[in-house]
């Protein structure tokens, strides 16, 4: 049921051998410092070009005037904030300009934050498990590159620490790296985890740890996929499978269904949870790479264009850098100082 491999990495391989990840593991700190001041490090090239910029464009103005709501509507769209979002924020200010509810353009920073707010608040759901459901089942799936594995381990780390008991399904069989990383991150974590050979039946062996999951009478089951396009039909098919497949256990799995998204894609990464969402029926989302991009902004058009709950986000490579989503958090963060 173990099948710890060691195989020699490929073209189509992660960018790191396992040992490499192994590492990077092995060197992380485990006590989590104050994770205000690792988002607001995370956001800092998103920032930068937005809220730093946001910030000079008021510098010494007193008045709210057309101008102004220009640079700022310039701003918005810089950051991948999307074209429906920034309509909606600048409607917001000019109506409340129109009705002399800004007295000046101080007020008017202040009420750009707050309707930000207003637009994430709706998808920050934290995912909650049900003692009642054992098994919980997470299925993780997104594209070649998003992080999935990493944000797996990263996951079992966090639920762990609650006192969860785990169990992780290697399955994304097309990559013999991707299963020899969860089995790393299985390691480190002291989490096992169900694995079959490279080009097994991705479904079978979800399937199969189901069945260890249920007979080990584990709380959550974190099942590991393939990364595909959203545009390739056939691989999109397999994962519906693996749908039914749970279903032939547990009517009610997967119990969750988190798509992980690379936040440095910007609006590609809203087309694909929108074409996945159609297919899986996404029922959460995972942002990762913040760190890495100056266009962190399309989480507001995520939010806003799909209303799917933003479960966590990842601000770095630390084992403690993904955490739940706390929408006025990540705002506060965006624009400090």
């Amino acid at each position: 049921m173990f099948d710890f491999l060691k195989r020699k990495k490929n073209n189509d391989d992660i960018s790191e051998t396992p040992a490499q990840n192994m590492a990077t593991i092995s060197e992380e700190t485990i006590s989590p410092s104050g994770f205000f001041a690792r988002l607001k490090q995370g956001l800092a090239k998103t920032r930068a070009t937005f809220s730093g910029g946001m910030a000079n464009l008021f510098l010494g103005k007193k008045e709210l005037n057309q101008d102004l709501l220009n640079d700022i509507e310039m701003a918005l769209l810089t950051a991948d904030v999307g074209v429906e979002t920034t309509e909606q924020l600048i409607k917001t200010l000019t109506e409340k300009l129109a009705r002399k509810e800004l007295s000046n353009a101080a007020a008017a920073f202040q009420c750009l934050q707050e309707e930000m707010k207003q637009i994430l608040r709706p998808c920050a759901l934290p995912l909650i498990i049900s003692p009642e459901i054992k098994p919980t089942v997470i299925l993780v799936v997104g594209i070649n590159g998003s992080g999935k594995t990493t944000t797996i381990g990263k996951l079992a780390r966090l639920f762990k620490e609650e006192n969860k008991k785990i169990m992780l399904a290697a399955g994304d069989t097309f990559r013999a790296a991707a299963i020899e990383q969860l089995q790393i991150w299985g390691e480190r974590n002291q989490v096992p985890v169900i694995a079959q050979q490279p080009g097994a039946d991705t479904a079978a062996v979800i399937y199969d740890a189901m069945e260890a999951a249920t007979a080990r009478g584990a709380d959550i089951l974190i099942a590991d996929t393939a990364g595909r396009l959203h545009t390739q039909a056939n691989l999109m098919t397999e994962l519906q499978k693996v749908k039914r497949v749970l279903a032939k256990i547990d009517k009610t799995a997967p119990h969750e269904t988190l798509i992980v998204l690379d936040a440095t894609l910007g609006q590609n990464a809203l087309t694909q949870v929108k074409q996945f969402h159609e297919l899986m029926g996404v029922t959460g989302i995972v942002l990762t790479k913040l760190d890495g991009t100056a266009k962190g902004g399309i989480i507001f058009a995520i939010a806003k264009q799909t209303n799917i709950p933003i479960r966590f986000i990842g601000v770095g490579e630390g084992i403690h850098d993904l955490r739940p989503f706390n929408a006025d958090e990540f705002v506060n963060a965006l624009f400090e100082e």
